[in-house]
Order: C-alpha cells, then structure tokens, then sequence
C-alpha cells in the first residue's frame, strides 16, 4: 500500500517521510502520520516465536510511534493506523459493520491490541482513524498473484465450501480511504472493505471468468486446518464485512465491484 500512496501524497503537495521500524523517528515537525507497520500475517506457522514477532512488529511499533508523539512540542494532527479485519474474528455468514466486536481467537486480538496502542494518541489531541483493510488486491504485490497463478494453470481452487466471506479491495481504493481518512474529520474504525460482499467461491469463480480458466477443483478445510493449526482461519473462515461508515459518510469507492476490481487489475 506504502508503494503506492507516497507518490500520490507527493503529487498532491505532501512532503513525505517514509519511516520503517528500525529507523530513527523524525526530529523534523510532522503534520500527518499513516501507520502501515506489520509483518506479514499469512506466513510462517503461527509458533509462540512467530506471535510474538506479528504482536511487536504491530503493538511494538505502534506504542514507539505514539510516543514518539507525545514527546514533540507540535504534534501531528491525525494518525491514520492500519488493522485488518481479523479484528471480527470467525463469524460465519454474520454480516458485520464496525459496530461488531471483537472475539477471544489470536487474529482478533492482535488487532484489537494494535487498535488500543494507536488510539492512546486520542489523549494527546491527535485524530485517530484505524481504517480495517480486507484482501488488498492489486496486480504488483501481496495477495492476488498468489491467486492468479493458479487460476491460470487452470488449478484454482474452492476453500471448503467456499461459503466463507471473502473480504477484499481494490488497491486504488486503498490509497483512496486512506487519503479520505487523511483530509476528513473522521475518527476510530473504519472498514477498509469494498461494498460489493462475496464468498470465496464468488471471488474464485469470477477471477476465472475473467482469466477464462476453469473452476473445478476444491481443497477439503481438514487437512488445511491440521497443517496450519488456528492460521487456518484467514484462509477456510473468512468474514462477511461491510463499510457502513465509509458509505455513509460519503466515501465514493472506484471500484466497488469486484468484476470491475479484476478486470481492471488484469487488463494487462
């Protein structure tokens, strides 16, 4: 996301400061902060080794990055702090808007944790926006390569039973609400989702269509859940997320479907 919303920042009259985690924090005044700290969730099994390094590199870095706040004579005016929506948890068919709460599985409470740490900058006069991003799907990076090639062997394949929400977003409207988030007076969670809802058989079947491949195969969720233990849920559990507050607050998504979304992304 970060590769992509510093050069639109930049053509929109921002100077910006790209800061990683083990870098020194700026000594220089800063207006706005976009938090996209996080090691990647979807990886190695999740070990007490490995929990620990997705909570510092999200809560760790984090809490540094507020205090770094509280320590400045002019502070930012708005923190923008990525979560994800593993913050629902596992919750079937539920459709959820940010109203939902969290629950006691490890991908909930990651992102709960992540959430407390960014919105303690509230107490030092700071706006804080904690946009919950689903897949974020574009054609340079993170999770749609990974399933398109696949799809373009003619392997792709149906999770389960392809039931489970399929949360995504259009990389393009990714940069859009954070930019949105940025220049609006909004404040606290905010689902980073686009409206056009699907299971992941839908999302499957239609990125077939538009790679013109065949849907055929399906994965039985045992042997995955067995191999992957409780990070099994990202893949065979999914949600059903809504972005009720974007929409009512007047947040125009570029592509709210995900045809549109996969043809857009694929067209080269």
């Amino acid at each position: 996301i970060g590769r992509h919303l510093c050069p639109i920042l930049q053509s929109r009259g921002w100077k910006v400061i790209v800061w990683r985690h083990r870098d020194e924090l700026p000594d220089e005044t800063v207006d706005a902060v976009v938090n996209l700290a996080g090691a990647r969730i979807l990886g190695p099994p999740w070990t007490k080794h490995r929990r620990r390094v997705l909570m510092e590199s999200r809560i760790g870095t984090t809490t540094k990055l507020v205090q770094w706040m509280e320590q400045r004579a002019r502070r930012p005016a708005v923190l923008v702090s990525a979560s994800a929506v593993g913050f629902y948890g596992v919750r079937g068919e539920e459709r959820l808007d940010e109203a939902a709460g969290p629950q006691p599985v490890f991908q909930s409470e990651i992102c709960r944790l992540w959430e407390e740490a960014a919105q303690r900058c509230s107490a030092l006069g700071v706006r804080c926006v904690l946009p919950r991003f689903g897949v974020v799907l574009g054609s340079d990076g993170g999770a749609l390569p990974a399933f398109v090639r696949p799809a373009r062997l003619g392997i792709a394949a149906v999770m389960g039973s392809g039931r489970q929400g399929f949360p995504w977003l259009h990389i393009d409207d990714a940069v859009g609400i954070i930019l949105w988030a940025l220049e609006n007076q909004i404040e606290g969670p905010l689902n980073a989702v686009a409206p056009g809802l699907v299971s992941q058989r839908e999302f499957q079947q239609v990125l077939c269509d538009v790679l013109r491949r065949p849907l055929w195969l399906r994965v039985p969720v045992r042997p995955v859940r067995l191999a992957l233990g409780e990070m099994s849920q990202l893949l065979v559990d999914g949600q059903y997320v809504q972005p009720s507050r974007a929409v009512q607050a007047g947040f125009l998504f570029r592509h709210p479907e995900l045809r549109d979304a996969l043809d857009d992304l694929l067209k080269h």
